[in-house]
């Protein structure tokens, strides 16, 4: 089944669906949930029954993504020059 932790790992470590708990194989990948990028899933159905569960934590994940791109700071390249021109 999903980790404590919610990110969709199995015990050993394979990655695996947050609703269902099926591994990923050669022939079937999960998908990420487009918002957190954390939790997978191995169809829409799963995806629409664990969501209820996942909700709140999918919310305070994304918000941290958006943080992370929002305040990222550009790498310096400007050696000396105003950073602001």
């Amino acid at each position: 089944m999903m980790s404590a932790d919610g990110k969709g790992e199995g015990e050993s470590g394979m990655v695996v669906c947050a609703s269902c708990g099926v591994a990923e194989a050669d022939d079937m990948k999960l998908k990420k949930c487009t918002a957190c990028k954390s939790a997978r899933y191995c169809s829409i159905k799963c995806q629409k029954e664990h969501r209820p569960k996942h909700k709140r934590d999918c919310k305070k994940r994304a918000a941290e993504l958006r943080d992370e791109i929002l305040f990222k700071q550009p790498e310096c390249s400007h050696f000396g020059d105003c950073p602001i021109c």
